[in-house]
């Protein structure tokens, strides 16, 4: 067995090189097994196997660098740096990240999780090294749908400046997580199937090379932007902006690559290498169905199928099928996606009005700028998107939605706590850097019913509005309170005295069943549920303060900037008198895990939050 021979770093360098197709085999099979039971990252990591063996064995590490894009596919990486007992707990809670960590190896030099940042990084460890008079090659690893993102352009641009080797490797499997779309991916197909080009390019290397001075020849050749590569491909991008181009090479033969990789670490600036690879490859349901096998949850390695089936609607589902009716109902309604068709909700929408339904890439800035001029024209765009991807385009939405007043919806998918995939994706800050953006209005419902209503709501609002709802199976409680949303208003459900919980979005939930352990114990309470966390609604916080000693706000969000701040310092600036509990979730970021034991280590789960209500309460009663 070739895996078992490595045990740490540069291990991969004492198998023989005609191991390496066994070795390629055992790591797939080794990931297949253990992504089918713990779940996460497998067509994308079957698509780097002989990518990642060629890397690690043209590299040094630690002392070389890797920065890998997002990351997700950096499963060979760590079985080749001595990871290999960490898949066992995989994702799970006190286990191995499915990202790069720092602080899990050396051989991490880089924590990634968003799409486009590998080209920044690289250019910085490149200066690092380079202001410090280290020695190493620097290696960003980015995939062709990250190319998409603005910000590798941004670093693209700043590359061509490098006078010291540096090294981008375009991991082109002609996927993002759905299909990629737009120009570049255009350009990448000439590329791919440019074969002329490449025969021509190999057989003209190999005559000059026979010749006196054919070699002096053949490197003029290709440094003059009036080279081969302008006679078949003119205006070739990355040529022309000052970065050497190599490649296309076949991303599976692993011979091809260390000849690339070889050639490339000799090339003084910024060298691309562009790698063709086949996601999923090795696993025919993850080649056929690649997408599906982006994040996927445990599965039957024989037919691929989820081991555990779906019995009830998650909030996808129902958003999905909103989208659909609305889109019937009114014609002025768009959607939006940033590469996330499927993962949003959007894909019936997407088949039933196809002219009004457009995705950008990944590309969130420019999604939200895109809807800004949607709005500005006339309709109705809907932009679903990831609470943590969002935040990246924090600027579009303060600079060209919300200073203008425009009516985009933003359908924030994912809020609060997601679970494995860890600090880069939770969804627990949105409630915060919304907030702080004047004209913005924030909801979040309750239930799937809730969510339906929300969404109307929002079509037919004047202004910017985000509607947050978690991951997840659709909560169906509380089906008989479904009252209409009227703007910033709450949602009494119980009324009492003494105890007030004040709960938004999923935390409705959590709050129904601290309820009920408080009546168990004798305790008054009253349950609401806020509905707006922007604006929030001050009457009813007037009324509670009336006949409550104890206001309780529950929010799936860190606790600065969120919802039960506002409260506090309205009951505070009021001078109210009301004592106000913060339930929320500590300003940090939260690592990857089950979302229920991630629940009770930020104390948001119902024991947590009882046990501290009591204590307040108890002491509020004795000062």
């Amino acid at each position: 067995m070739a895996l078992e021979k490595i045990n740490q770093a540069n291990d991969i360098k004492k198998i023989a090189p005609e191991e390496y197709e066994q070795l390629a085999q055992e790591i797939r099979t080794f990931l297949i097994e253990k992504i089918s039971r713990t779940g996460g990252h497998l067509a994308s990591n079957l698509g780097v196997v002989e990518l990642t063996m060629a890397l690690h064995l043209s590299l040094d590490l630690p002392r070389d660098k890797i920065v890998w894009d997002v990351g997700h596919q950096s499963y060979t990486h760590k079985l080749l740096t001595g990871r290999k007992a960490g898949f066992d707990e995989l994702r799970k809670y006190g286990g191995m990240s499915g990202f790069p960590k720092r602080k899990e190896s050396d051989c991490d030099s880089f924590d990634t999780g968003h799409s486009s940042t590998s080209i920044s990084a690289g250019i910085g460890l490149v200066a690092a090294r380079d202001l410090q008079g280290e020695s190493g090659y620097v290696v960003s690893v980015i995939g062709d749908g990250a190319l998409t993102g603005g910000m590798a352009y941004e670093a693209l641009n700043n590359a061509s400046q490098l006078k010291r080797n540096f090294i981008i490797v375009l991991n082109d499997n002609n996927m993002s997580i759905a299909e990629n779309v737009g120009g570049m991916s255009e350009y990448l197909n000439g590329l791919r199937t440019n074969e002329v080009y490449t025969n021509f390019k190999t057989g003209v290397e190999q005559s000059l090379n026979r010749i006196p001075y054919g070699n002096h020849l053949a490197n003029q050749l290709k440094k003059t932007k009036s080279g081969i590569k302008q006679l078949f491909i003119p205006g070739m991008l990355f040529e022309d902006m000052g970065i050497t181009y190599l490649g296309p090479v076949d991303g599976h033969d692993i011979r091809k690559l260390l000849d690339v990789l070889k050639k490339a670490k000799r090339v003084k600036g910024a060298v691309l290498v562009h790698v063709l690879t086949r996601k999923g490859k090795g696993y025919e349901p993850a080649e056929r169905h690649p997408a599906r096998f982006h994040g996927a949850e445990p599965f039957d390695i024989e037919t691929g199928l989820p081991t555990s089936r779906r019995k009830k609607a998650n909030y996808q589902d129902v958003f999905s099928t909103c989208m659909v009716k609305l889109g019937q109902r009114n014609e002025k309604v768009v959607a939006i996606t940033a590469a996330m068709p499927d993962g949003t909700g959007l894909k019936r929408f997407r088949l039933s009005y196809p002219e009004r339904f457009f995705d950008v890439g990944i590309a969130e800035e420019h999604a939200v700028t895109f809807a800004a001029g949607l709005a500005a024209g006339g309709l109705r765009p809907i932009f679903a998107v990831y609470s943590s991807f969002l935040q990246r385009a924090y600027d579009q939405v303060l600079h060209d939605v919300c200073i203008q007043n425009l009516p985009v919806v933003f359908a924030i998918d994912r809020a609060g706590l997601v679970g494995s995939d860890g600090e880069t994706h939770q969804g627990i800050f949105d409630l915060s850097y919304l907030s702080s953006i004047p004209n913005m209005h924030i909801m979040a419902p309750k239930n799937k019913w809730e969510l339906s209503d929300m969404l109307k709501f929002a079509v037919g609002f004047d202004g910017p509005i985000a509607l947050r709802y978690p991951r997840g199976e659709a909560y169906d409680g509380l089906k008989d309170f479904r009252r209409p949303i009227v703007y910033g208003k709450s949602e009494v459900i119980y009324e009492e005295e003494d105890i007030a919980l004040l709960a938004v979005g999923s935390m409705v939930k959590t709050a129904e069943e601290v309820r009920r352990k408080l009546k168990e114990i004798g305790y008054n309470c009253t349950l609401v549920n806020g509905r707006f966390i922007k604006p929030v609604d001050t009457e009813v916080l007037e009324e509670l303060a009336k006949d409550h000693r104890l206001l309780v706000t529950m929010e799936e969000n860190v606790r600065s900037g969120g919802y039960g701040e506002k409260v506090r310092d309205y009951a505070a600036d009021r001078g109210l008198k009301v004592q106000v509990l913060q339930i929320a979730i500590p300003d940090e970021y939260v690592e990857h895990g089950n979302v229920s034991l991630l629940y009770e280590e930020v104390g948001i789960d119902p024991e947590s939050v009882t046990k501290r209500i009591i204590e307040k309460y108890i002491t509020i009663k004795q000062g």
